[in-house]
Order: C-alpha cells, then sequence, then structure tokens
C-alpha cells in the first residue's frame, strides 16, 4: 500500500504546485477513454460464468463450497452469521443494498474527477491503476467462477444452486434497493459468478490509496481510510460475496499498484510526466 504523506509534502507536490508542470489532460478523452474501457471489460466479463450454463453453474458451487470450507478451516466462515443478525431490521439492509448497488460508482467516479481537477499528475498514475486493477479481475472471473452466498439457497433464479444447508437472503430482492440480479436486464446481463475477486473492495481500496496521501484534515482522512471498511461489510451482509473475495480484490490492487507505473507512460499525459521526472 502506498504510505500516507502530507499532501504538501509528497512526491508529486513539485508536480501539483507548478502551473508550468502540470500534464495537459483532456476530459473528454478521459471520459471517453473511461467509457471506452468499461464497455471493454464489461462485454469481456459477461463472457464467462452464467451465460455458459449449467456445467458453470455446477462448477461455481463446487467453488463456493471450497471457500466455505476454506473459511471452516480458518473458523473464520462469518457470512451467513453475519446476515442473520440483521435480516430483521429492513431499514438497515435496505440502506447496505443501495450502499453496495451505488456507492462502488459514485465514490470512484469523484475520485477520479478530484484527481483529474486538483492532482492531475497524481490522476495520471491512479488512473492507470485502476486499469489494471479492473482488468486484473478477468483472470478470477474466467478461471475461478464462483457462486455468490445469496444464490446458494437461491431457488427461484436458474442461476442459483438450491441446495439445503444454506439460509442466505438475496437482500437484493427483498427487502430490496435501487435494482436486484433478478431483474430481466441485469439477470441478462450479468455474470452471475463473477465474485472472485470481489471489485467492490478493490476499487474502494483503490479510492483510499488515491485520495489518502491528499487530504489534508484528519476527519476526511478517517472517512476514506474507513471506507474499504464498509464496503468489506456491504459484501457480506448482503450475500454478495465471501470475505476471502475481498482478499482476492487486495491482490488485483497490488497488480494494479506494480504495473501502473510502467502503463502510465504509454497514456495521455504519461510522457510528459515521465519527462519532468527525469528533469528533477
Amino acid at each position: 500500500m502506498v504510505p500516507p504523506m502530507r499532501a504538501e509534502a509528497g512526491p508529486d507536490s513539485s508536480v501539483e504546485t507548478d502551473p508550468s508542470a502540470r500534464p495537459v489532460l483532456k476530459w473528454w478523452l478521459e471520459a471517453a477513454m473511461t467509457l471506452g474501457f468499461y464497455i471493454v471489460y464489461s462485454a469481456i466479463r459477461n463472457q464467462f460464468g452464467s451465460a455458459l450454463g449449467d456445467s458453470v453453474r455446477d462448477r461455481s458451487y463446487e467453488n463456493a463450497l471450497d471457500i466455505i470450507g476454506v473459511e471452516e478451516s480458518m473458523g473464520l466462515y462469518i457470512e451467513e452469521w453475519t446476515q442473520q443478525q440483521f435480516l430483521d431490521w429492513d431499514w438497515f439492509i435496505v440502506f447496505w443494498n443501495v450502499f453496495y448497488g451505488s456507492f462502488h460508482f459514485i465514490v470512484t467516479i469523484f475520485v477520479m474527477v478530484y484527481l483529474f481537477c486538483r492532482f492531475p499528475a497524481r490522476y495520471i498514475l491512479m488512473r492507470s491503476m485502476l486499469a489494471v486493477t479492473t482488468a486484473s479481475a478477468l483472470i478470477g472471473f474466467a478461471l475461478y467462477p464462483l457462486m455468490p452466498p445469496r444464490l446458494l439457497s437461491n431457488c427461484a433464479s436458474q442461476y442459483g444452486a438450491c441446495e439445503p444447508g444454506h439460509n442466505y437472503v438475496d437482500t437484493l430482492v427483498d427487502p430490496g434497493g435501487l435494482w436486484s440480479f433478478e431483474s430481466g436486464t441485469m439477470e441478462a446481463i450479468s455474470n452471475q459468478y463473477a465474485a472472485m475477486p470481489s471489485l467492490h473492495v478493490a476499487w474502494s481500496v483503490w479510492c483510499m490509496i488515491g485520495l489518502y496521501p491528499v487530504l489534508k484534515r484528519r476527519s476526511t482522512r478517517a472517512v476514506i481510510a474507513g471506507y474499504p471498511l464498509l464496503t468489506l461489510f456491504s459484501i457480506v451482509v448482503t450475500a454478495n460475496h465471501y470475505w476471502i473475495d475481498a482478499v482476492g480484490g487486495l491482490v488485483s490492487v497490488g497488480l494494479g499498484m506494480l504495473l501502473a507505473p510502467r502503463l502510465s507512460q504509454y497514456l495521455p499525459g504519461g510522457d510528459r510526466r515521465r519527462r519532468r521526472a527525469s528533469a528533477v
């Protein structure tokens, strides 16, 4: 993880405070690149998993049992117990359904726009890190289809296992939120077994890494530092992930951190930033 640093003394401080050294970025090009990348990523993601039929469904269920077995061997199979503690509180579950379905995009987009406007040199690096993090998740989705907890005891969905011994509730359906995976459109376009790694957790950690070093107030630093923990709770209480999926998300973030500096050199703004760095 990137070590905490003061915004005014960070490694990009000379770049950010010197107007002549600020990289020239075009917002419309960045928006087009981001949208294009996400469309391609979504198309590739949805070619695996639930789109391939019963054989993948069976494999995803077996993988889920393996994950549960690993967690049980560690004494940390807590997903079912955690959800059961809160199912009677509809308002509480609805909040976390909305959190799960919307903050994932809203906070990430906010961080990208904020860095683009205020810290463009840092934005260049973080943009590449997010791209690698997201793209690397496709490896897990393709090689390790994983049935999320909400589908283990779901007999209504064609993607569910409907097996005894599991007591999960798909809270996005009941009590509901802004949307659910069982709506006609979402069911048709989503990969129901894209659970490992958790990009919700990966993106929340990316948001923390991107913002923490440039925030000056302790209160805002505390909020962004706690965001990944809130995201972890949301994916568990809504039964959309196992906590081990979050570990997979951290691996994706680590890969993003490793490859982002090299990728940044080949994207808009990167060459100029590299020349500045070599001149300092």
